[in-house]
């Protein structure tokens, strides 16, 4: 079989009918440049997002096998799109390929007025051709997928605290849904990695204070959780339900997976400043996930309706994922917009929706509370500090409570204030802190660090009654990896300096909920406040309050305490229960169930933060479904969005298809 190449006709016959002069070299699936050639060509857009060229050109053997049922000479497709990079004009795929690709784009041999026949002396002629455009489509350089994805992760750490600028993070989001469009997989794989590190090296950068290269790893290694969630969304048609599937999954896995998972730089941070809080009551983190690439996506996709409406023309995106049946004249279809308004729409009602959601139930009773910030430098370790000064620091600050007219109900010390060595019993603190809560008939909660071994140790929080009696203990449950613990110390050792982790600490156990004279309460500690299974599983078990004893000391910047008020805000929505939080150097908070910061301390500075809290037993959506839906309904997103996309579905039926395109001709 021959093929007729551009700018030749077909060997032996007298034919009008030629393959325009190519300017560029050929065609390439998933770009984002457009070239437009002599008119001659159409375009043919396959299922699953590839692009067809197709030019006409004449058949040379006595039968065309993709034109079979045309006749013997027809024209035929001579240029497939090709995702290699090298090649001329005159280099194309082979035969087996040009079948394929005819088999799925026969109805255009034989549609109305592109019929090719002989005339009654044996010469070729053909009926009248309406001019198409033919486009040229050609993979974008390396830089032009790097560049926008990058940008997009960072807008997306740049909606995080310190930061804060939540709106960003839809456009970051939209960024990265409109980079992905009709790339390949490989293509795809470097885009969402090259978004991952974008966001995650600002929202990391905590990490690098304490050991460079450790950071740089973390930071890499979280990135590659977009960069497989951009794998797993197809280029082309239904890329949007796929896309909110595979990030909200990839986000839920990062959380959780490796070594307890790893919460902090996670975009549904950057929302407890913004109007989509409320809807952590229905859904929790994840669902403030998947409302940010919902509403990313819909963004884009209205945005690039907008575009195309303006000038009239089809972007390359489009072309590469999107359908072929376009309006005279390049205007898009209506169905463009219309999902782009619909996932925009489905975000606000999201939001409208948890406003108006169970919040907590009616105040039970209310609690005064005083929590006690020591003050110092920030930015050292514990080994810096001795113990001593911190518990004197401690005892300073709250010697102002002894002098006032009406104590409080519950006093707060940090995270980590009281150090000591095989026991607590016997020590000046347990002496000091079983004083103060005599002295002001007061519960009183403190951090505790107990040496059980020598390597191991016991964090945990202690409860003193207004009898000055121990009357409860906590003990943290998730660690911090390489912060508190070292998973597989055996083997790291061997890569990493471990001297700044000689112990590890015991996981500890439970729900979190302590029932004391002030109320059952709800303890996270620290890193704790992170995971939102630790808040509802402390008010499964009937707690009123969520107290917070933490430790930020050891970062010198503010951006680990700024990430920490962030998952107050969400942790106090989630359950619908005031939070209240005690650091040694700051930021010691109270918040409201609504998310509002009520009062905050300064970072460094020796300050006791006094606040009338509410206590409440009513329960939020969230915390009794948990993340369940959001997960299910995440899963079936992307397996439908894959599924439909692989299988081509379209829309319409074949036949109004095949209506519509015979129309334009």
């Amino acid at each position: 079989m021959g093929w007729v190449r551009p700018g030749q006709t077909s060997p032996g016959r007298d034919t009008d009918v030629h393959v325009a002069e190519r300017s560029v070299a050929p065609p390439l699936v998933g770009g984002a440049e457009v070239v437009v050639e002599e008119p001659g060509g159409v375009v043919v857009e396959e299922p699953g997002g590839e692009v067809v060229v197709e030019e006409p050109a004449w058949c040379c053997a006595p039968v065309c096998p993709p034109c079979a049922e045309v006749g013997p000479v027809a024209p035929h497709a001579a240029v497939r799109a090709s995702n290699t990079t090298h090649g001329s004009a005159g280099r194309y795929r082979g035969e087996r390929r040009i079948r394929r690709v005819w088999r799925r784009a026969q109805p255009i041999c034989a549609r109305p007025g592109r019929r090719v026949g002989t005339s009654g002396d044996g010469a070729a002629r053909t009926a009248a051709v309406t001019p198409v455009t033919a486009w040229t489509v050609v993979l974008p350089r390396l830089g032009r997928v790097l560049a926008p994805s990058l940008l997009g992760g960072l807008l997306l750490a740049f909606s995080l605290p310190p930061w804060g600028w939540w709106p960003l993070a839809l456009v970051g989001a939209g960024t990265i849904f409109w980079r992905l469009a009709g790339l390949p997989w490989h293509l795809r794989l470097l885009a969402g990695w090259a978004a991952g590190m974008g966001c995650f090296v600002p929202g990391l950068w905590w990490a690098a204070a304490f050991n460079w290269y450790g950071g740089a790893v973390l930071m890499v290694v979280e990135a590659l959780s977009m960069a497989l969630a951009a794998v797993a969304v197809p280029p082309g048609r239904w890329r949007t339900p796929a896309f909110v599937g595979a990030f909200t999954l990839a986000e839920a896995l990062r959380v959780s997976w490796p070594f307890g998972g790893l919460p902090l730089g996670g975009v549904f941070l950057g929302q407890a400043a913004g109007p989509l809080l409320d809807a952590a009551r229905l859904g929790g983190p994840l669902l403030l996930t998947a409302l940010v690439w919902l509403g990313g996506a819909g963004l884009a996709t209205s945005a690039g309706a907008a575009s195309r409406a303006w000038t009239g023309d089809v972007p390359a995106w489009r072309l590469a994922g999107g359908s072929p049946w376009r309006r005279a004249g390049g205007a898009p279809r209506p169905a463009s917009s219309a999902v782009g308004t619909a996932a925009v729409a489905l975000v606000a009602a999201a939001g409208v929706g948890g406003l108006f959601a169970p919040a907590g139930g009616a105040p039970a009773r209310t609690v005064t509370v005083a929590l006690v910030q020591g003050g110092g430098r920030r930015g050292v370790s514990h080994f810096e500090v001795a113990p001593e000064t911190v518990l004197a620091a401690q005892v300073a600050a709250s010697s102002s409570l002894l002098d006032a007219s009406d104590p409080p109900g519950l006093v707060v010390w940090p995270e980590d204030v009281v150090r000591v060595g095989a026991h607590l019993a016997g020590t000046r603190a347990a002496a000091d802190l079983s004083s103060l809560s005599r002295r002001l008939h007061s519960t009183v909660l403190a951090g505790v660090t107990e040496t059980v071994s020598a390597t191991a140790f016991r964090n945990e929080v202690v409860a003193w009654g207004p009898s000055g009696r121990v009357v409860g203990t906590y003990e943290k449950v998730h660690r911090v990896p390489f912060g508190e613990y070292v998973p597989d110390r055996s083997l790291f050792a061997h890569l990493a300096n471990l001297v700044a982790v000689p112990l590890d600490a015991v996981p500890g156990h439970g729900s979190g909920e302590l029932t004391t004279a002030a109320g059952r309460l709800g303890l996270m500690v620290s890193f704790e406040v992170f995971f939102a299974t630790r808040g509802r599983s402390a008010t499964r078990a009937g707690a009123q309050l969520l107290v917070v004893p933490t430790n930020t000391s050891s970062y010198a910047t503010s951006q680990v305490p700024t990430l920490e008020i962030a998952a107050d805000r969400l942790q106090a929505v989630e359950e619908g229960r005031d939070l209240v939080q005690a650091a040694p150097t700051g930021y010691s908070t109270v918040v409201a169930p609504n998310g509002a910061v009520l009062a905050h301390t300064s970072l460094g500075r020796r300050q006791v933060l006094r606040a009338t809290v509410v206590l409440r037993s009513g329960r939020t959506v969230y915390e009794q479904l948990g993340d369940v839906p959001v997960l299910a309904l995440a899963g079936a997103c992307l397996l439908a969005g894959v599924a439909l996309g692989a299988l081509g579905v379209r829309g319409p039926s074949r036949r109004h298809r095949r209506r519509r395109r015979w129309s334009r001709s």
